[in-house]
């Protein structure tokens, strides 16, 4: 086993360093836009124990939210769930994602953002259309390669992508188009290094651009440009890498719907809207829903789910009415019946996190997240005055903050050529791909970012590293 590198010299750590950064300069990916690191992010058997058990906690959750909006919809359930869920969207959109034959689809990758706390682990959001799994699968390869025993293996990711596609297909050797909208540009190089990786194993996977789909009435067809093979074929799976509020900007995508509901092709992650809603969080922790959710989920899950999920509120303007409280939401030990009671809160009060809860350009990545008490009190007003505006177009959550935790990592410096040590917080993101039914786990990507950021996202003066299990 590779000693830890705190332990080695400089030497071996520059090396090591070089090593990486060549094997990134020579993928699609390029030299990397934010600080590499001589060692993984560690992780100790008691946490890998952890995440491999939570893809299916993870999973069980998204199967009771699938069965919750379904019966709201239908009327067996309140039906201001379902209202919550389709607020803002294209009604064409919401019935779409309704038709029967797509029901039983969720997602095939889930990818928690979980935050290291004092007290454990906090998961912030879910992301059903991740990005940041190709990057993770190149650096899980490149610090495999340095001997490492990383989370998922060396190549874990890029087999639960092609396991999970196979398991959408319902065949052996599908052909996947991954389609990249402009939107989603900035994402690229990764997923062309993941269909570079996928063919290099006798997979057939490309990146295509919307317009590259061609439609008929038996098949969608691409047309594959050279060096990379100049030949066309058809689809069997397009994977959607492209979100749901950008339908209207994507070429073609009422072709890729329809060609989806005759059953010509098949799609992942399934277009229904109320799978991609932050605010999902808010109808877990509801008082009034408690009874479906241990009924759906049973204990085992309930229990896991309800601690780390931070407690999240829908910013929602309408009146409550005078019997009525916001649940389980106190200022200086007053319950809260009006959001405006809010608008006075001292800085340390302010320990919230105010973000969109979906369908919206500024609902992925950093986008749109405000925190608290990183404002001044006129700013936090305006904020939490736009998120009620915004509420009938794009409704905004009040979230729980919850501080990270100080860790240490080690980053490479390339101005001076050394290695440093840098305190900071690290946000975790594991991949689960589902396949027959189950979460497996495929790899873990760490982002480390100084103490004096309120955010933690992928930004230049952020470590950005695949985890390792820790040796004894």
């Amino acid at each position: 086993m590779m000693k830890r590198g705190t332990e080695e010299d400089q030497d071996l750590q520059l090396q090591r360093t070089q090593q990486i950064l060549q094997g990134l300069e020579a993928t699609p990916l390029g030299p990397p836009r934010w600080r590499i690191s001589p060692e993984p992010f560690w992780i100790s058997t008691e946490e890998m124990g952890f995440f491999k058990d939570l893809g299916n906690h993870l999973l069980a959750f998204y199967q009771a939210l699938n069965t919750l909006y379904q019966q709201s919809a239908r009327g067996r359930l309140p039906q201001w769930i379902a209202q919550y869920l389709d607020q803002g969207k294209p009604p064409e959109l919401v019935a779409y994602g309704r038709m029967n034959r797509f029901k039983a689809l969720l997602p095939g990758i889930i990818r928690p953002d979980l935050i290291l706390t004092e007290a454990g682990q906090v998961c912030t959001e879910l992301d059903s259309v991740p990005g940041g799994f190709g990057m993770t699968a190149c650096l899980a390869r490149l610090y495999s390669k340095q001997g490492f025993e990383m989370t998922g293996g060396g190549d874990g990711i890029l087999h639960g992508f092609a396991q999970m596609i196979r398991d959408v297909a319902g065949q052996e050797h599908p052909n996947l188009a991954l389609v990249v909208s402009e939107e989603s540009r900035a994402y690229l190089p990764e997923m062309t290094w993941l269909c570079e990786a996928l063919r290099n194993d006798g997979f057939s996977a490309y990146v295509v651009e919307p317009d590259q789909v061609e439609f008929t009435e038996r098949a969608l067809l691409v047309q594959i440009a050279p060096p990379n093979d100049g030949h066309r074929f058809s689809i069997d799976v397009i994977y959607r890498f492209f979100e749901l509020f950008d339908l209207k900007n994507i070429p073609k995508s009422e072709l890729i719907l329809y060609a989806v509901k005759k059953n010509l092709v098949s799609l992942t992650p399934p277009v229904k809207t109320f799978l991609e809603e932050k605010l999902v969080f808010a109808l877990f922790h509801h008082p009034v829903l408690r009874h479906f959710w241990l009924e759906e989920l049973g204990e085992t899950h309930f229990a896991v789910l309800k601690g780390i999920f931070p407690r999240t509120w829908v910013l929602d303007p309408r009146e409550v009415p005078p019997h009525a409280i916001i649940p389980d939401l106190k200022v200086r030990d007053q319950w809260i019946t009006d959001w405006k009671a809010l608008d006075h809160l001292g800085q340390k009060e302010r320990r919230f996190v105010i973000k969109p809860s979906g369908f919206s350009e500024l609902a992925w990545g950093s986008r749109g997240v405000t925190v608290g008490h990183d404002i001044s009190e006129k700013d936090w007003q305006r904020v939490i005055e736009e998120a009620l505006c915004s509420f009938y177009r794009t409704p905004y959550i009040l979230q729980e903050f919850h501080k990270a935790r100080q860790v240490e990592v080690c980053y490479y410096d390339s101005t001076d050529r050394v290695v440093r040590k840098m305190s900071g917080r690290v946000r975790l993101c594991p991949y689960y791909f589902v396949v027959h039914g189950k979460a497996e786990l495929g790899g873990i990507l760490a982002t480390i970012c100084p103490l004096d950021k309120k955010l933690i996202h992928g930004m230049s003066d952020a470590v950005m590293v695949p985890c390792a299990l820790r040796e004894k």
